[in-house]
């Protein structure tokens, strides 16, 4: 299960963007995950769970922007997507493609609860 690795490393991400002080305060972690990046999506996030919990990270919520497998092709310039991960141009068959999306694996931001304190 190679998503718990993955997960390992959001966490590790947000302790290096994210000052100890403050990690209380992040609320959400947005991904993008493309379809062929070879991620089971709600296995990272229970991963991911599993390793905040109990933590100052605890009430992080993730979510995942699923990235469709797109290709341009090189002889005709068709741009097109399929579920099978086919690199191959589906409008003329040319073997001359490239991955334009759909291997992205990748923390896109954060989101912090803004604490202000009270005047007293």
């Amino acid at each position: 299960m190679h998503e718990l690795a993955l997960a390992q490393n959001i966490v590790e991400t947000i302790h290096r963007a994210v000052p100890p002080e403050t990690r209380k305060n992040v609320r959400v972690v947005r991904l993008q995950v493309g379809a062929m990046a070879g991620v089971v999506p709600d296995s990272l996030e229970f991963s991911f769970n599993a390793l905040v919990a109990k933590t100052p990270l605890s009430r992080v919520r993730m979510e995942i922007e699923s990235i469709p497998f797109v290709v341009e092709c090189e002889a005709c310039g068709q741009i097109s997507g399929n579920d099978a991960g086919i690199s191959r141009c589906l409008e003329c068959g040319s073997g001359k493609t490239r991955i334009r999306s759909g291997t992205e694996l990748q923390v896109v931001n954060l989101e912090l609860e803004d604490f202000q304190e009270e005047a007293v």
